[in-house]
């Protein structure tokens, strides 16, 4: 059985954001840039560099960031 999604109301700041934007985060104490690969609801899936990757202890070039965490570069 599946329960219909409920329509919430879109804010402007997720409304503008697209993929392939560039955006920065602070992730244990190290400040990271990275694009935006793909726009969910609460949060964003970033690709950041290999080395950023290392640096913040991510298991993979991808991590995951609320919108409530990052900044439009």
């Amino acid at each position: 059985m599946a329960f219909p999604r409920k329509d919430r109301p879109i804010s402007d700041f997720v409304a503008s954001r697209y993929v392939d934007e560039v955006i920065s985060f602070n992730r244990n104490q190290h400040e990271v840039s990275g694009t935006i690969h793909k726009i969910l609801e609460n949060s964003v899936i970033v690709k950041i560099s290999e080395a950023d990757a290392e640096q913040i202890g991510a298991a993979s070039n991808m991590t995951v960031v609320a919108h409530k965490n990052y900044t439009v570069e």
